[in-house]
């Protein structure tokens, strides 16, 4: 099998799909790597360590999708891509589809396959592609609000975890899953007085437990999200649906009630995002003002930390990929669930039934095409 790895094109998207160590993997098994010129140089990889790997270097972008079998990428197609897929090309990557009814049609206009990231998902309903980057969101995510609270950024000039005699900020967190999880981890360690709420009362005794009772835990009822958005200095969303739109939870009348210079960070922005007032943005223009709050919804969070980022990334893509390669996407499919689950594209149908319900279009249950 030919397996293309363009550069992402996304504003300022440093990852690449694949690791050195990872092509010298599937040349081993007689597999053909094609990676576009410079396309790991953002994570520290050259062009040099991938042909000493065995891939071939290609200098046009559309040379790479020309040739290729199965796309392996980061970041979803651009409008400037969407021409260059064809019929029954293998597209593998953070798709997010459920964002973006107009990525979503014209993709499955291309009638590719197109497996996400995001929604390739265990029996136990773990989702082993997606958590290294919401690993590194959540840290991220503390990171950047306590920047953003500063005074010169147009915060309420706070520190996170302020100093002897004056208190800390308060952090909220939305969603206690693995995002929120990481978030509060960073947010205690950074001092800050930090509450997460979740609806699901067993995370969030979990979390009572790991913390040690040191981040208040609270269920995710319209009361108690109107009551600590009040309070919070740094809102943080952490929520997530596999595969769905993100619920808007934070109304701009709650937004309202929050003090000029807060921040919300929305790293559900992937998925649309889950306060009303959130829409993307990017690496170099990071933030917005709404209602006297800072927005920062960057898309790809990730992108700025490359060189972690594409480690954590393809030390959890790679095993998939083989099976792709080794046994067709059809056959890894069917003998593998967790991957069936990352098919939401097949072929100009969608196979993803959140996908489907998120712009009111048809649903073709994966199972009977397999």
């Amino acid at each position: 099998m030919v397996i293309g790895v363009p550069k992402e094109i996304k504003p300022e998207e440093n990852r690449i799909a694949i690791v050195p160590g990872g092509v010298e993997s599937l040349v081993h098994r007689g597999h053909k790597v094609i990676i576009e010129k410079g396309a790991g140089l953002g994570s520290g990889f050259s062009d040099e360590e991938y042909m000493r790997a065995g891939a071939q270097i290609f200098h046009k972008h559309e040379d790479i999708f020309a040739e290729a079998d199965l796309i392996l990428k980061v970041k979803e197609p651009l409008p400037e891509e969407y021409g260059l897929l064809r019929a029954g090309q293998v597209v593998f990557t953070y798709l997010h589809l459920a964002a973006s009814e107009g990525l979503t049609l014209n993709l499955n206009e291309r009638k590719i396959v197109g497996i996400a990231y995001e929604t390739v998902q265990t029996e136990d309903g773990f989702l082993p592609l997606l958590a290294p980057m919401s690993e590194i969101a959540g840290r991220m995510a503390p990171q950047e609000g306590a920047k953003y609270l500063e005074e010169t950024h147009g915060g309420r000039g706070i520190l996170l975890g302020g100093v002897a005699g004056v208190p800390p900020a308060n952090v909220v967190i939305l969603g206690g899953g693995t995002v929120g999880y990481n978030a509060a981890r960073i947010a205690l360690g950074m001092g800050a007085s930090v509450t997460v709420l979740d609806i699901n009362p067993r995370k969030l005794r979990m979390l009572d437990e790991i913390f040690q009772g040191r981040a208040t835990t609270m269920i995710a009822d319209n009361y108690n999200l109107r009551m600590v958005t009040g309070y919070a200095d740094l809102l943080i969303g952490a929520v997530l649906v596999p595969g769905a739109k993100a619920p808007k939870l934070i109304t701009r009348e709650m937004l309202k009630t929050m003090r000029p210079g807060a921040v919300l960070v929305d790293i559900s922005i992937d998925q649309g995002g889950c306060a009303e007032t959130s829409r993307p943005t990017i690496h170099s223009y990071p933030i917005y003002e709404e209602e006297g709050v800072i927005h920062y919804a960057v898309a790809n969070m990730p992108g700025a930390v490359p060189r972690t980022a594409t480690r954590a990334l393809t030390l959890n893509t790679l095993p998939y990929v083989l099976e792709i390669v080794e046994k067709g996407w059809r056959k890894a499919a069917r003998e593998n669930p967790a991957l069936a689950r990352g098919v939401n594209l097949l072929e100009g149908n969608i196979t993803y039934k959140a996908v489907a319900e998120a712009f009111n279009l048809s649903y073709l249950p994966l199972e009977e095409v397999l």
